[in-house]
């Protein structure tokens, strides 16, 4: 199966505990020195070989000491608990960077700086996201809980947009930047993270 073609077209809210925009967007360090991230996503249109993965849902959480690229993360991931079998090891392989080159997914790239990836979850996953809005609900139970809405204007609380554009990005090409919150509800001591407002970026 090391061969085998795949495809996922996703919706995804992502944010982290950095600035807006995320500093690893422009090869720059953590904000606070260190990265701790919340990712759901929805598949519109997928497949691995000849198994469908169209409708989908899938979460991640992730923490890193330092910046991603010294590594030494520790991850968790969630798979709709609507998969079929064959639906759930089809995933567990992509997001564990198989059957991708190396490089060529951000999924192969985080495998190989993530040091401890926890056993996966199986959930009913509640996830709904609107791009232009810049708005996202995301709850795994047992997991993470988070929300996203668009960046404020301070004084007016107009609602601010700002995208990032990536020709060449390897996560996304573009993607609308809001602000988030998560809230945890761990499993395990070791995969807390600490709320605080983080930048989101859905694509």
């Amino acid at each position: 199966m090391a061969d085998v073609s795949w495809k996922i077209k996703a919706r995804e809210f992502a944010h982290c505990n950095c600035a807006y925009g995320c500093p690893c967007q422009f090869n720059a360090l953590p904000t606070y020195g260190s990265c701790t991230a919340v990712v759901g996503l929805v598949i519109d249109q997928g497949h691995h070989g000849s198994t469908r993965l169209d409708g989908l849902k899938a979460a991640a959480v992730f923490k890193f000491p330092r910046a991603i690229h010294e590594g030494h993360g520790e991850g968790a991931v969630a798979i709709d608990e609507r998969a079929s079998p064959a639906q759930r090891d089809a995933l567990l392989r992509i997001f564990s960077g198989q059957d991708t080159a190396p490089g060529g997914t951000i999924f192969q790239i985080l495998s190989t700086v993530t040091e401890t990836l926890h056993d996966p979850i199986f959930a009913a996953i509640e996830f709904d996201i609107d791009i232009d809005g810049r708005t996202a609900r995301l709850r795994v139970p047992g997991l993470v809980e988070a929300r996203g809405e668009p960046i404020r204007n301070p004084v007016t609380g107009v609602a601010s947009r700002a995208r990032i554009d990536l020709p060449d990005g390897f996560e996304f090409t573009t993607a609308e930047v809001g602000r988030g919150w998560p809230r945890r509800r761990a499993r395990s001591r070791s995969t807390s993270m600490t709320p605080m407002p983080i930048s989101a970026n859905s694509t």
